[in-house]
Order: structure tokens, then C-alpha cells, then sequence
């Protein structure tokens, strides 16, 4: 019996106080990682089976669930992909809220769409990523040429702009399928998923299927471990990093240029904007550091410079 049949198995009676859960739930629960049970949680559901999985799973692992869905404005039939959102927040008994944003039809839609997204979204919000993201997050930053930190992929508890939690990121799109359809839960099917025109869903519809026949099994999990690996790795050297002034010239010379690289990337990604610096911008800070130029130019505008043996970032006019 396959897992959507077994999952179907079971029927969701909520009553006075109280619910049955489809059993498949406690496996759920048991690789998710949710905040402990009566802590406050938001969660962003776009409608999709994965975010509301996790808002299901969020329920069940008995935190006060709050239900948040960004409108991108990109669709016609947005609001009534906002209606499914609110009714499965009723339905499993959560509270509920939308937030609009505009983004604008062109070049780059995804990423513009995805930034517009985290900007609204609050600090802590928890996402619906799953295991299957994972795999296609390590194949995108790898044909980029990113190193150990790409590599490493998405963290249950990630930074950047804006801070999230990823309690699903074991979990498989098929188990959050089988889940949704067993609570009898709507799901919104989005059908920029399947546009190939853009480079997530090839990987997603055409390279991942061909890995499988090549390896002669689903390569998902091996991403995904391989992922945890190198982010174990990338951890072991941001501890030995942290060890290092970034603003001293000498002792950023003398130590492992790994080391240093990595030292100078924590320094200039601080501040509200926390950009990653590009592997160029990392090289020609370097080139200050060793005395070979003064100053340097960064994006957003800031300089970096060199005065008795400590850099300074100088912030955009």
C-alpha cells in the first residue's frame, strides 16, 4: 500500500477540545522539529501541500499556530487561493492573516517574488521547505558555483534577511501530499511549480528524474545528507573563524586563507541588511588586506579601507 493510500486510511474528526490525527502524524512529528508545545508560532502558507503540512503538524504538535499568507499579486486567482488558506486555518483551529505585496511581471520573477515575501514575513516565521527543496537548493547553488556554505544548503534554523525555522526540512512532498489529502484539506496548485522556464522546476521535472536513473535510486536523500555533512563542516569552520579579528589586517594574513575568507564574509555580511558578500567583493577586500589596493568598493555603495593595520567599512552615502 503506497503512502497516500495508507494515509487516506484514517479520517480527521475535530471535536470539543479535541482531535484525531491521522497516525501517519507521529511519524510526521518524529523527524519535524517544532518549538515545544503551547510556544506561539507563525506560520507562512501559501496554500500548497507542503506550508499546509506544517501548518497541520505545527497544530498537532500542540503550538498556538498562526496562520500568515503573502498575496504576491501575481495571479488573478489569488484571493481565492487566500480563501484556502483561511479555511484550512479554520479548520484546524488557528488564526489567521494575509498580507499583500506587489511585484511586478519581468526578468528575475521568482527571486523578486521571494524577496518581496521575506520582507513581510516576521522573524522567526516558520516555512514548509522540505527535504525535497533541499536537494534542488544544493543542485541550484552548485551549477552557481557556490562553496561549503552553498553547499550545505538550507539550515532548520536559517539566517539571511530574515530569520525562519524549517520544521518539515526531513520530511518528503509526498508525505506532506498524503498528509493534506488525509485531513481532506484543498491544496492550491500553483502552476508556476511546473513552468519550466524557470531553473528549479527543470532540475525538479527533468535533472532529479535523470539523476534517479543514473544512481539507480532517489538521489533526494543523498543530497539531503550530503547537505548535513557539509554544513556540520561549514559550522566546525565558522567556530574557528569567529576566533579571528576581521578588522586586523596582520592577524587576518597570518592565519589559514580558509579561515580568513571566512572571517571576512561573517564581518561584512553584519549590519540590517545582512547581504552575503559575493566570492569577488571577499577578493578584492583581500586585496586591501594584503596591501595590494587601499580601499575597495562593495555593493550597496560601502567601501572598505585600511588605516594602521585595521579595515573599516565605511557605510553607502
Amino acid at each position: 500500500m503506497d503512502l497516500m493510500a495508507q494515509a487516506c486510511r484514517w479520517s480527521w474528526h475535530p471535536g470539543p477540545g479535541q482531535r484525531r490525527w491521522p497516525s501517519l502524524v507521529g511519524d510526521l512529528l518524529g523527524r519535524s522539529r517544532f518549538p515545544p508545545a503551547g510556544q506561539p508560532v507563525v506560520c507562512a502558507v501559501s496554500g500548497g501541500a507542503d506550508s499546509l503540512a506544517m501548518l497541520a503538524l505545527a497544530v498537532a504538535a500542540g503550538c498556538r499556530a498562526h496562520a500568515l499568507h503573502v498575496d504576491h499579486g501575481l495571479r488573478p486567482d489569488s484571493d481565492e487561493e487566500a480563501a484556502v488558506v483561511k479555511a484550512a486555518a479554520d479548520q484546524l483551529g488557528t488564526t489567521y492573516e494575509d498580507r499583500a505585496v506587489r511585484v511586478r511581471p519581468g526578468r528575475d520573477l521568482e527571486a523578486r517574488a521571494r524577496s518581496a515575501r521575506y520582507e513581510v514575513l516576521p522573524e522567526g516565521v516558520l516555512v514548509g521547505h522540505t527535504a525535497d527543496d533541499q536537494a534542488e537548493t544544493v543542485l541550484l547553488n552548485l551549477l552557481r558555483g557556490a562553496g561549503l556554505d552553498g553547499l550545505a544548503g538550507m539550515r532548520p534554523q536559517g539566517g539571511g534577511r530574515r530569520r525562519v525555522q524549517r520544521p518539515i526540512l526531513a520530511l518528503r512532498r509526498r508525505e506532506t501530499a498524503a498528509l493534506v489529502a488525509s485531513l481532506g484539506l484543498p491544496v492550491v496548485d500553483d502552476a508556476s511549480n511546473h513552468d519550466l522556464r524557470f531553473r528549479r522546476n527543470r532540475l525538479r521535472y527533468e535533472v532529479l528524474p535523470l539523476l534517479a536513473q543514473v544512481a539507480e535510486r532517489d538521489p533526494v536523500p543523498l543530497l539531503a545528507r550530503t547537505a548535513s555533512l557539509l554544513a556540520e563542516d561549514a559550522d566546525l569552520l565558522s567556530c574557528l573563524a569567529e576566533q579571528l579579528d576581521p578588522t586586523d589586517v596582520r592577524e587576518l594574513r597570518s592565519a589559514p586563507a580558509p579561515l580568513a575568507r571566512r572571517a571576512l564574509r561573517a564581518w561584512l555580511r553584519r549590519g540590517p541588511e545582512r547581504y552575503a558578500p559575493s566570492a569577488a567583493e571577499v577578493a578584492r577586500v583581500w586585496e586591501v588586506v594584503s596591501g595590494r589596493a587601499v580601499a575597495c568598493q562593495l555593493t550597496g555603495g560601502r567601501r572598505v579601507s585600511r588605516s594602521a593595520g585595521k579595515l573599516k567599512v565605511d557605510p553607502s552615502a
